[in-house]
């Protein structure tokens, strides 16, 4: 189970946050050569910020446990984690888990 304070100060920083929004969008699955845009390059190539930024802020929503990531050859592909997605949702409707 993901600790939902992690998930939220995760959030907290709007670099982060658009990140993570970027990724849930693209939902992830599976990769072919041409579809990068769930790869942490390619998410670079979205924001203003540097590769070495963005591979931060990647580890800190990896270590929330908001996303999960997959290296393939040497291109790591991020997907959202359903699991915590559905935990954010419980808390924010009152559900009890």
């Amino acid at each position: 189970m993901t600790d939902l304070t992690k998930i939220f100060k995760a959030l907290g920083d709007p670099t982060r946050l658009a990140i993570y929004e970027r990724i849930r969008e693209s939902g992830g699955g599976s990769y072919s050569k041409d579809e990068l845009s769930n790869s942490v390059s390619g998410i670079a190539s979205r924001f203003n910020v540097s590769l070495s930024t963005v591979s931060h802020h990647i580890k800190e929503l990896r270590n929330a446990g908001l996303i999960r990531c997959e290296k393939r050859g040497q291109t790591v592909y991020c997907s959202p984690d359903p699991e915590a997605l559905e935990q954010v949702e419980r808390f924010v409707l009152g559900v009890k888990a």
